[in-house]
């Protein structure tokens, strides 16, 4: 799995269906770590991330930040947000083609806290359509 932030922007996510559901394990788990990996792919001014962690907290809500000093990046909340997006998630793991999925806060949204990150998640297949 390969995480990129950009600081204006937010997260790129790309990684196998695998990697994709591993993440999702942990968040339903409400905790665990996974190590990134190092890619040879242009980063467009991206930086990489090099590992991130999941922990269950009281909420409201999926806050995903990132820590500079380690490079990682956090995603806390509580149990029911942090399952939804692992739904998310699931549902990106298991496309057939290329694409793409945007998770940003808004006003009201059902799982995401205020001040999360914005996130980008791209499809194992790549981030855009081939059919």
């Amino acid at each position: 799995m390969r995480i990129l932030l950009f600081p204006d922007e937010g997260l790129d996510v790309s990684g196998g269906a695998a990697e994709l559901v591993a993440l999702a394990r942990a968040l339903v788990a409400g905790k665990g770590s996974m190590e990134t990996i190092a890619s040879a792919e242009p980063s467009f001014g991206g930086t990489e991330l090099a590992s991130v962690e999941v922990a269950s907290t009281s909420g409201p809500g999926v806050h995903m930040r990132v820590d500079p000093e380690r490079g990682a990046l956090l995603i806390e909340g509580d149990r029911p947000a942090l399952t939804a997006l692992a739904g998310e998630l699931q549902s990106i793991a298991e496309m057939d083609d290329g694409g793409h999925q945007h998770i940003e806060y808004f006003p009201d949204h059902h799982y995401l806290a205020a001040g999360s990150l914005a996130m980008v998640v791209n499809s194992p297949h790549g981030g855009m359509p081939t059919r």
